[in-house]
């Protein structure tokens, strides 16, 4: 048995080391301001494709400030300033020629809380691909809505009420809706920030599935508080503490043998 375990160990550091050189997004050196205050020092880190990193870390700590420069909806904040260097398939998206509304088609973004446009369920699937001319009919455009609705697992739910208000959903109904959504231009990384703070524990359920179907097709990086949903959902983990990143690797090494201190008290509750 010790044999078969240190194979294992062995297994599992050599896919968390290839994970790593195979990084959809890579960060280097990202230090993020508002105004005349940091939030981010100096955060370099390698987000792997086909897989999920979670961000964990107290309130506070620089993870959703970090998790929005990947897909530059920190330019919407006045006096926001980014430097270093967020790498996406080895385009640094901070470049000037890069148009942020295209970025954003490349890298979804779902929000802590459900946030559907004021549209019908069809409505909301569709407008991502109409605007960005993903669909050249309407039959086209029908077979984009409904295979983004199956892949979010909602389209048993609402296939007989897509002309009814998105907003007339549940809260998990309307976050799995907002994940078809997102997914219906055909992104490459999906950020999530906090998907399931609003949700009840069945809804959080579902939405943790749905995470790990999609895994197997995009770069997914979620921050979350929840130290068992990190371990659940994650093949790699980063730990954030006062801006700074203390540690990042495979998930199960991080809560299991983490190297910094603050890391354990972190997740052993001592802080947070």
């Amino acid at each position: 048995m010790p044999m078969n375990r240190q194979r294992d160990d062995a297994l599992a550091h050599a896919s968390a080391a290839a994970s790593a050189r195979t990084a959809k997004v890579a960060a280097h050196g990202v230090n993020v301001f508002y105004g005349d205050k940091q939030a981010l020092f100096d955060v370099s880190l390698d987000m792997p494709d086909r897989a999920v990193t979670a961000l964990i870390g107290p309130s506070g700590c620089g993870k959703s400030t970090f998790l929005r420069s990947i897909n530059r909806m920190n330019d919407t904040i006045p006096g926001a300033r980014v430097t270093g260097e967020i790498v996406l398939d080895g385009e640094d998206i901070n470049d000037r020629s890069v148009d942020p509304v295209l970025l954003r088609a490349r890298v979804g973004m779902v929000f802590q809380k459900p946030n559907p446009f004021p549209k019908s369920i069809f409505e909301n699937v569709a407008y991502g691909p109409r605007i960005h001319g993903f669909a050249t009919s309407k039959s086209e455009l029908a077979d984009i809505v409904e295979s983004s609705l199956k892949r979010a697992g909602l389209w048993d739910e609402v296939s007989d009420r897509l002309h009814q208000p998105g907003t007339g959903l549940s809260g998990g109904q309307q976050q799995r809706l907002v994940i078809a959504r997102a997914i219906a231009v055909s992104p490459e990384v999906i950020l999530m920030d906090e998907p399931c703070s609003a949700l009840d524990p069945i809804a959080t359920a579902k939405i943790e599935e749905l995470i790990d179907d999609l895994r197997s097709q995009y770069c997914i990086v979620i921050v979350t508080h929840s130290m068992a949903q990190a371990a659940r959902v994650s093949q790699r983990t980063a730990f954030f503490h006062m801006g700074k990143l203390i540690e990042a690797g495979a998930t199960d090494e991080v809560f299991t043998n983490p190297r910094d201190t603050r890391t354990q008290d972190y997740i052993t509750g001592r802080f947070g």
